[in-house]
């Protein structure tokens, strides 16, 4: 989790994005085992989250490259709004544990994909939960897929 002081500095920079954007978002810090989670919050969130979440993720890679070299290799932040990536981190993962029980009872490796680092990361925690499934991103771009395999 990254220090406080650097968490106000990401917080006041999102907060300055958001209003530059023209939206009025209430903006709050959540702590979680992956890192800190900036929410937002409001009637103008769905600038953010349409399209499927285009803007969300565009925030969070301007955050991410922005402050890059502060948060280092240890620290994650993760931006919200109005609930949209922790329902897809949900489906996500229920989608990965569905692909991995494909793969056990059929034997047949399973695809997901193309995702970003964010969402296979996600998938390769969810499998990692489970005692019989394993999984690998392939691809050399971006947007990668991930395997889903059974442990034989």
């Amino acid at each position: 989790m990254p220090p406080s002081s650097l968490t106000s500095q990401i917080v006041s920079f999102v907060q300055e994005v958001v209003s530059a954007m023209g939206a009025q978002l209430t903006v709050s810090v959540e702590d979680g085992p992956d890192g800190a989670r900036i929410n937002l919050e409001g009637e103008d969130g769905g600038v953010l989250v349409r399209r499927g979440g285009e803007g969300l993720q565009a925030l969070q890679h301007i955050v991410a490259t922005t402050f890059r070299k502060q948060l280092g290799d240890d620290n994650r932040i993760v931006i919200d709004c109005n609930g949209f990536r922790k329902d897809k981190d949900a489906e996500l993962r229920t989608m990965a544990q569905f692909m991995a029980e494909k793969a056990r009872t059929s034997g047949v490796s399973q695809e997901m994909g193309p995702l970003n680092p964010y969402e296979r990361r996600i998938v390769h925690l969810a499998i990692a939960e489970t005692d019989d499934a394993t999984s690998e991103s392939i691809g050399d771009a971006f947007m990668k897929t991930v395997i889903i395999s059974s442990k034989k």
